[in-house]
């Protein structure tokens, strides 16, 4: 596909997806989003780690509202059917562990997006912006699903109806993201961590994924079960017998994902 609105970099396990329309904080077009599922279901299975993040000064702004421009009634359940949707099912279903790198505001969907991801590392400069209300909306693209889980409800809640500008500080200590770092090592510092995941078990990360993911859903029995079936799995790797190898040697294990 050629790629108008994004960037996509492969390199040593490394999927590297960068959202890139600076002028418009990278706000999400119709085309970045068919862009964006492409990169995200082609880069995936050669990958061992997808990496989404911004170009400039911020990482989305959320929907471009310049896609509605002539329209009376923008159809925003097509949309979002049609266009989110697939997107967000292709993120939290991608087989390898998904990480959003935010270095600038994740306002809207933008923040949503980067919310979906398995894991979410910012710069403390970010901030996170559930701004729908702003302009007569309800959180969307999985808004409503994944923050009541985060942080709970009364801060979920909070978020949405003010739609007050939440620092990446404060966005990590109510466990809305994983980290938030300084500006000055950000950049170092999520790269370190997806190479972390590139050299990884990547048949046991698919697992756990699929196991928390699961959980929500599950009795204490079903998720025991599914315990069970995806260890039998993890435990028949060449990366558990290369993990115990190294254990037993006294030396760092080199998975290869198989």
């Amino acid at each position: 596909m050629d790629y108008r609105t994004i960037r996509v970099e492969e390199r040593v396990g490394i999927a590297q997806i960068t959202l890139a329309r600076p002028e418009v904080m990278n706000a999400l077009s119709s085309r970045m989003r068919e862009e964006l599922l492409h990169a995200v279901t082609e880069a995936a299975p050669r990958a061992r780690v997808l990496v989404l993040t911004g170009e400039g000064r911020g990482f989305c702004s959320g929907q471009d509202l310049g896609d509605a421009r002539g329209l009376e009634i923008p159809d925003f359940e097509r949309i979002l059917r049609e266009e989110y949707e697939p997107l967000l099912r292709a993120i939290a279903d991608c087989p390898v562990p998904t990480l959003a790198a935010v270095n600038g505001v994740a306002a809207g969907a933008g923040a949503n997006l980067a919310l979906a991801c398995d894991v979410v590392i910012a710069a403390e400069s970010a901030r996170f912006i559930q701004a729908f209300t702003r302009i007569g909306l309800i959180p969307d693209a999985g808004g409503t699903w994944t923050l009541p889980r985060q942080i709970g409800l009364a801060r979920a809640m909070g978020a949405a109806l003010f739609a007050d500008a939440i620092p990446a500080t404060e966005a990590a200590r109510w466990g809305m993201i994983y980290e938030a770092v300084p500006d000055e090592t950000f950049e170092a510092h999520w790269q370190a961590r997806a190479t972390h995941l590139a050299e990884g078990p990547t048949r046991a990360y698919g697992a756990l994924k699929q196991a928390l993911r699961a959980s929500f859903g599950n009795g204490f029995e079903e998720q025991l079960a599914l315990e069970a079936r995806l260890q039998g799995g993890c435990g028949a790797s060449a990366d558990f017998l290369e993990g115990v190898t190294a254990f037993l040697e006294k030396r760092p294990a080199r998975f290869t994902g198989r």
